[in-house]
């Protein structure tokens, strides 16, 4: 094509630049994320069809396929699935607890050295708990009409993704204890026992949902060593605090699954007495967590505002039985993914408060 004129000239620029941006989008449509769709054939198709840029074509379609685009993204893919299955953002379950142990140990703030590699270490054990817990029960999730569709059962996560995604949190957790002192290291693959094992327990113990609390329950106590470096029977009293809190609203969780253990032998307390039953059973548990609750106080000296955050708590723990009942389970996710998150935080930052206004 010729180009007279300047106005012309700087057209046919433009239809160049054009043209040679178009070229390279097709390149990048045929050589890149469409291997990843329709495999390798995709880019040997492109280099057989005629074009006038074929060579360059040829040189980029190979430069693609040495790039590690088709590895990331499939990774990011599954670790984005992996999270949304071990509900990470839940973390806030048990860190709070965490933190109390912390800041009891410390009469206050722990040093930010130590706040980092706490919050790791709790997230860090968090994860691995839970992938775990999916795998080991992935084909009892299979069975269960209302947990069929998780990850693993539906085939969205390949099992040896998600035992390296265990293996490495485990890592992560030994590596975080590492980094606060010795005696948490020393105590780490016990931590890690007790945290993997309780996914077992189901199939032979009523007991489980006490063996689940108590593997929340040693984040404080973890938290005070990893502070102290020792361990003091006082943090004893949250640990065992948390047990009966966690218990109690595994018991509420169980309800929705009675028929189904039943069926498969699972041992919960509601397939063993009934919802009816059950309901209370979770309800002494949490009255035994608000006693422990104020034995605290003395035990540490604490004063009215954590004494504010018991009765709180104890208020927030009454509106989350109202909202279960024998038959009717239908606000149960609602009890039991919010109000405990909030139960938590509440706790947290009324103890926090009080230690931080009598320094």
């Amino acid at each position: 094509m010729r180009c007279e004129g300047l106005f012309s000239t700087e057209f046919c620029a433009v239809n160049r630049v054009e043209r040679l941006r178009v070229g390279i989008l097709q390149i990048w449509i045929s050589c890149g994320p469409a291997r990843i769709a329709y495999g390798e054939n995709s880019c040997k198709a492109t280099r057989r069809s005629k074009h006038p840029n074929r060579e360059r074509r040829d040189r980029y379609c190979k430069r693609s396929q040495s790039l590690p685009y088709n590895l990331v993204v499939p990774f990011l893919r599954e670790l984005r699935v992996t999270l949304e299955m071990i509900k990470w953002e839940h973390s806030v379950f048990a860190l709070p607890f965490a933190l109390c142990g912390a800041m009891l140990a410390a009469s206050g703030i722990p040093s930010a050295h130590q706040l980092l590699w706490i919050v790791i270490a709790m997230v860090a054990a968090r994860s691995a708990a839970m992938a775990f817990n999916r795998l080991a029960d992935a084909t009892i999730d299979a069975a269960n009409p209302r947990t069929h569709t998780r990850a693993l059962p539906a085939g969205l996560l390949s099992p040896a993704f998600v035992t390296t995604f265990v293996i490495v949190s485990c890592g992560i957790f030994i590596l975080s204890a590492a980094q606060l002192n010795r005696l948490a290291l020393w105590l780490s693959p016990v931590a890690l026992a007790v945290l993997l094992l309780y996914s077992y327990t189901k199939r032979f113990t009523r007991l489980s949902h006490l063996v689940l609390g108590f593997a929340l329950g040693i984040a404080p106590a973890a938290a005070w060593i990893a502070v102290r470096g020792s361990l003091d029977p006082r943090i004893l009293l949250l640990t065992a605090a948390v047990t009966f809190w966690v218990a109690g609203f595994d018991v509420l969780y169980a309800c929705q699954d009675l028929d189904f253990d039943r069926q498969a032998g699972l041992y919960s307390i509601p397939s063993q007495v009934g919802i009816g039953s059950a309901l209370w059973v979770a309800r002494v548990f949490h009255f035994v967590m608000l006693l422990l609750l104020f034995l605290l106080l003395p035990a540490f000296g604490l004063g009215k505002i954590a004494l504010a955050g018991i009765f709180v708590v104890a208020g927030l723990l009454a509106y989350e039985h109202s909202l279960v009942k024998a038959d009717d389970l239908s606000k149960l996710n609602a009890a039991f993914f919010t109000m405990n998150g909030v139960v938590a935080i509440v706790f947290f930052l009324f103890v926090s408060g009080d230690l931080l206004m009598r320094r």
